[in-house]
């Protein structure tokens, strides 16, 4: 089958490290089922792969891709839920991660066919688009999880939202806008301010600005260059949820500021499928939908893969099988 992998890791260049070509097509145990791909959204973890972070490098050749929307066998449209199995009275799947993931620990999913357990395959509403679904798992569910597990946010309540152009970032300012909650961004360029507006930000500023009001969560996935802005835009008591650091790790984490201020800061990653049944309540009831950048064809993945690499991106850079 034809796929985007990484034939090594190469930190200095990984896009060097890229190849589309055949690949075999996948095993398919008992119990799972093979997915014909349809689209697969991309993401910055599909870098670390092609740089080799965290992988031995026995791990490849290793196919690229964190998660898709496709056809089972039956023609049912379905999106692929990284949590491998759930053991009984298991509450937060999340938390098994990552022994118990699919995505990362076995061939991903940028290619025609993909194997998956029968249980880890989500339904997916016919009113999106293939492009639309490939977005649903690793970037709105998390976004959804932050603001509404994690922060425990509420209509009325406000939210920073470190960053606005992303796949991530559009997501929060998104489902936050429909969630009925004040929210705030922040970003380098001015164009990239106004698409957050578009996107129904309450208001959108430079980085470092000092915001009309103290939040009562903010969303940081930027780390270093944002942290310190973070934590004097949340009010005393407030939630700072750490959602990655694509600028680095903290340093200073500032103590001082989070005792006396009683601030809360937790973690957050990926999402339940309660989780995804009460986003996609919320997006049919409001009409919202992932923002697409732009759909490519798997032979410009490496095109794709250089927008990525360059933050070249409004939303979320799609490649679409035919």
């Amino acid at each position: 089958m034809k796929a985007v992998y990484a034939a090594r890791p190469d930190a200095e260049d990984p896009l060097a490290a890229l190849v589309i070509g055949d690949r075999p097509d996948p095993q398919v145990p008992d119990g799972w089922l093979r997915v014909r791909t349809r689209s697969v959204s991309l993401n910055h973890k599909d870098l670390w792969t092609l740089r080799g972070v965290g992988l031995n490098h026995d791990k490849y050749p290793r196919i690229l891709g964190c998660e898709a929307a496709g056809e089972d066998p039956d023609g049912r449209r379905v999106a692929l839920y990284p949590v491998l199995e759930s053991p009984p009275g298991t509450a937060d799947e999340t938390l098994l991660l990552p022994a118990a993931q699919l995505v990362g620990a076995r061939p991903g999913t940028l290619a025609e066919y993909i194997a998956a357990p029968a249980a880890s395959l989500l339904p997916v509403p016919d009113q999106l688009t293939w492009e639309e679904a490939a977005c649903l798992i690793c970037t709105w569910l998390p976004a959804y999880r932050m603001l509404f597990t994690k922060a425990r946010l509420q209509p009325g309540d406000s939210v920073l939202v470190q960053g606005a152009a992303g796949g991530l970032s559009t997501a929060l300012i998104t489902l936050g806008a429909a969630g009925g909650l004040r929210v705030y961004a922040t970003s380098r360029t001015p164009d990239k301010r106004e698409l957050a507006r578009r996107l129904g930000a309450h208001a959108a500023f430079a980085p470092k600005t000092r915001l009309p009001e103290q939040v009562d969560a903010v969303i940081d996935s930027v780390g270093r260059a944002t942290w310190t802005h973070s934590l004097h835009s949340v009010r005393t008591g407030g939630t700072v949820v750490v959602a990655g650091a694509t600028s680095g790790d903290v340093s200073p984490a500032r103590l001082h500021r989070v005792y006396f201020h009683q601030i809360n800061i937790v973690g957050s990653f990926s999402g339940t499928r309660d989780e995804y049944a009460r986003m996609l309540a919320l997006m049919h009831t409001t009409g919202i939908r992932p923002l697409v950048d732009d759909v490519m064809p798997p032979q410009d993945a490496r095109a794709a893969f250089k927008r990525l690499l360059d933050g070249d991106v409004r939303g979320n850079l799609v490649l679409s099988w035919p």
